[in-house]
């Protein structure tokens, strides 16, 4: 099991989390997306077949790029 927080600085509030969270648990892999507002991180917990690469494109393709 694979384990990631991501900085997403246009986070500002809670149905941008709720987006976030819906589109990333639809990947088959995903077992946990929480968001926090506050921090603006994203933490998802993943195994195959998901990959990093798919979560990054994912969000950046939902208008939610990590910052690098």
């Amino acid at each position: 099991m694979e384990k990631k927080t991501f900085n997403i600085s246009n986070i500002s509030c809670g149905h941008c989390t709720s987006a976030i969270e819906n589109e990333l648990s639809e990947l088959p892999g995903v077992s946990g997306v929480r968001g926090d507002i506050e921090s603006k991180s994203v933490t998802v917990e993943w195994e195959a077949p998901a990959t990093l690469d798919q979560i990054l494109a994912t969000l950046k393709e939902i208008n939610y790029p990590p910052a690098a």
